[in-house]
This record gives structure tokens, C-alpha cells and sequence, in this order.
């Protein structure tokens, strides 16, 4: 039998008291990386899906099983509106048009405004009681005034979802009715919600109004009904601009809201709500969060740009311009002048070049972490020069022309 060797079990129990002491020194990193959106961020919410998303750079701050897929109820009628907004953007209505109610819109049950079938009313009123009333009659009425049916109103939903890459998202009917395989999630309805306040701008003039009226035009005679908002934050937060509620009882109680302080526009989706008082609350919570944390830098005072030099065409320089304003969320307040700005030009471009061209960028930068660029694009087309063209310019030059003419 060997001897006991003392020395290496002395080592052993060494080696594993050290293990044990580096594990339990990293046990607070490990434990932070595993930390919920909720620990984080101190929100604690009892809604099955959240989230709270930066409008203008579309920039997630929170969110909770935002993928999720769940049934939105009412808040499918932002989709409904941004179709509706398309078709006036694309002047194919406008909102004086008027609107016929078919027998199919007036049977429409939840929420309504009690529209009769072959009562009219202009796209403008439809409009109204949709966004702040939630009806679905008028929102299949406007189905089947811009797309002919409600089902084909439903394809150009969808053709709209899948362009947003709204990922978990499928739309059966117009309104968000409960029906098999109708589901959207936190994200998606976030995203259009952004497609939509940032698009149309103009929806808050029909979901910020607390209250007004329509009148009913039918063989009976001429009446008033009153509409008021669903979206209690309309009255209850001074910063609310929208935008849409939803409830049934598959969907439980949800709300996409939104709303501006100090220039920065926030959109704060809660789904699956256990009731109506939980989910103004809520989302309450999350836009306070957010106007508490977030910094919008904007570049209002970009570089200026110089004409690009190109080859082979009726001009030796084309002028450019920024594809867009660039803005970027920061958590926390930062100085404008710590953010660099680099702009970079293409070399070797040659004619002919269309207009919107990218020739460049800028890219954005604080202490050596790229935030973001932007395209430099041409503002002008430069057509391929011709014979004559490079003629005009040889005969320009050699009459003391200190550089080849432009035209």
C-alpha cells in the first residue's frame, strides 16, 4: 500500500477552494447577465408583452416577450389607418370623398358607431370615428371603399405587415376581431405604430381629440352621436399623442401609446393586459422610464457638402446632398461636441449618374464607437457627355480656359 502523499492532497484542497472562491466572485456578473428586462430597468409589469421604442430611430429601449405572438384586438386598426393614409398619399381617395356603408360594414358588432347600411359619410368623419371611437363598422366600410372587399383589403394588410418585416404578424379581417390566426406581437405593433406617427404625422389630429360628435344622415332623418376617446391617457398624461386601444376577451386589454416630451417621441405597446386600468398604468410607466433615460442627438448643423468630381460627363461635378438627418437614442445625456463627424467621398465615379445616387457618407462617431452613417446622395442627373459635348469643352480650353468648362 502507498504512502499518503500530504503534499498534493494539501494542493487539491487548494486548488478547490480557489475554484470556489473564483465562482463565487464572479457570481454577481453571472447573475447580471442573467438579469430580466424588469431587474434592470426597475419596471415591473403584470401584461403578458411590452415594449417602449424611440419613434424617430425606431431604438428598443425595453421590452418584455416583445415577439411574442398574441391576438391585438383594436389596436390591428393602426394598420387599417396606414393603408387608409397610403391611399390619400397615393390620391386615390381623399378626404372629402364620401363613403357609402354597405349592408356587410353595419353588421359589424364590438365597438361601433351604429353606421346604417346605405348611410354615407366623407373619409374624413371615418377616419374620426376609427381612431378615437374604435369602430369597426367604419373601419370595414373603408376596407371596401378603397380595396372593394374587406378581403382584399386584408392581402394589402398583410403585403403591408411583411414590407415593414413585421415578423409575427398575420391579419384575418380590417378591425381585430377574434378569429383563428389572427395574432400580432409587441414589436410588430411598434413598428407600424412608427410607420404610421412618423409617416402620417397628421393621425394625431384624429387621436389626440378627447371628444366630438357625427351625425347620422338616414331615411329617418338627420341625429347626433357623440364619440369619445378610448385612449384614457389622452386626458390622464399631458405628453399622450395617441394612438390606439384594444380589448376582447382573447386579447385581454392593450394599448399602443404615444407620446412627445422635450422633442423626443416615444411609442410604448402593452399586450395582454389583465384589465384597462393595468395597461394605462403601465405604459404610463414605460413612457416615464423612457423620458427619463433618453437623449436624442440630432445633426441640425450638418457639414457642408462639396460638389462631387466625376468623368465623362456633360458636367465635371455633380452636387450632392445627406439622404437623411442623422439622430441617435443615448441613454443618457451626452455632449454634442464629444460626437465626430467624418465625411468620405467616392473617388473614380463616371457619367452617366441618376439623381439620389449615393456618392459618400458621413459616419458618426463618439470616442472611437461608429454610431451610425449616412448616405451622401446626388441631387441632379449628369447625362454621358458627347462628342460634341467634349468638343465644346477641348475648344474652351484652348482659347485660356483655366479648367474644362461645365454646361
Amino acid at each position: 500500500m502507498k504512502a499518503i502523499d500530504i503534499k498534493k492532497i494539501v494542493a487539491l484542497v487548494l486548488c478547490v477552494v480557489q475554484i470556489e472562491v473564483i465562482i463565487l466572485g464572479l457570481a454577481p456578473f453571472i447573475h447580471a447577465k442573467a438579469e430580466t428586462a424588469e431587474q434592470s430597468s426597475g419596471i415591473n409589469l403584470e401584461s403578458e408583452s411590452a415594449i417602449l421604442m424611440e419613434a424617430s430611430t425606431g431604438m428598443i429601449i425595453y421590452e418584455k416577450d416583445a415577439d411574442k405572438s398574441l391576438a391585438p384586438a383594436s389596436i390591428t386598426k393602426i394598420m387599417t389607418l396606414i393603408l387608409i393614409f397610403d391611399a390619400i398619399n397615393d390620391g386615390k381617395i381623399h378626404l372629402t370623398d364620401e363613403v357609402t356603408v354597405s349592408e356587410h360594414a353595419a353588421s359589424m358588432g364590438g365597438s361601433q358607431v351604429y353606421l346604417e347600411a346605405g348611410e354615407t359619410q366623407n373619409v374624413d368623419t371615418m377616419i374620426k370615428c376609427i381612431s378615437m371611437a374604435s369602430a369597426n363598422d367604419a373601419c370595414v366600410a373603408m376596407a371596401e371603399f378603397i380595396s372593394g372587399t374587406e378581403e382584399a383589403f386584408v392581402v394589402q394588410m398583410n403585403e403591408r405587415a411583411k414590407g415593414l418585416e413585421m415578423k409575427n404578424t398575420n391579419f384575418v379581417n380590417c378591425c381585430g376581431l377574434d378569429v383563428d390566426n389572427h395574432h400580432s406581437s409587441a414589436k410588430d405593433v411598434a413598428i407600424m405604430s412608427k410607420e404610421l406617427i412618423t409617416k402620417y404625422p397628421k393621425i394625431h389630429d384624429y387621436s389626440t381629440v378627447w371628444m366630438d360628435t357625427i351625425i347620422h344622415s338616414t331615411r329617418k332623418g338627420d341625429s347626433e352621436f357623440g364619440l369619445t376617446n378610448t385612449n384614457k391617457l389622452i386626458k390622464q398624461y399631458e405628453w399622450a399623442t395617441g394612438l390606439k386601444t384594444g380589448s376582447t376577451s382573447k386579447a385581454g386589454c392593450c394599448l399602443s401609446a404615444t407620446a412627445k416630451k422635450n422633442g423626443i417621441d416615444l411609442i410604448a405597446v402593452v399586450m395582454a393586459a389583465p384589465n384597462s386600468k393595468t395597461r394605462f398604468s403601465e405604459a404610463i410607466n414605460l413612457l416615464n422610464y423612457g423620458f427619463s433615460n433618453c437623449y436624442i442627438y440630432t445633426d441640425e448643423n450638418p457639414i457642408e457638402l462639396q460638389n462631387v468630381e466625376i468623368s465623362g460627363g456633360v458636367k465635371n461635378t455633380v452636387g450632392c446632398e445627406y439622404q437623411k438627418t442623422f439622430s441617435y437614442l443615448f441613454m443618457n445625456k451626452v455632449e454634442n461636441d464629444k460626437i465626430m463627424r467624418e465625411v468620405v467621398y467616392d473617388t473614380g465615379l463616371v457619367a452617366p449618374i441618376d439623381k439620389g445616387t449615393q456618392v459618400g457618407h458621413v459616419t458618426y462617431s463618439i470616442e472611437g464607437q461608429t454610431l451610425g452613417e449616412v448616405p451622401i446622395i446626388t441631387t441632379e442627373d449628369i447625362g454621358k457627355a458627347t462628342f460634341w459635348d467634349m468638343m465644346k469643352k477641348v475648344v474652351f480650353f484652348m482659347v485660356g480656359g483655366e479648367k474644362i468648362a461645365e454646361t
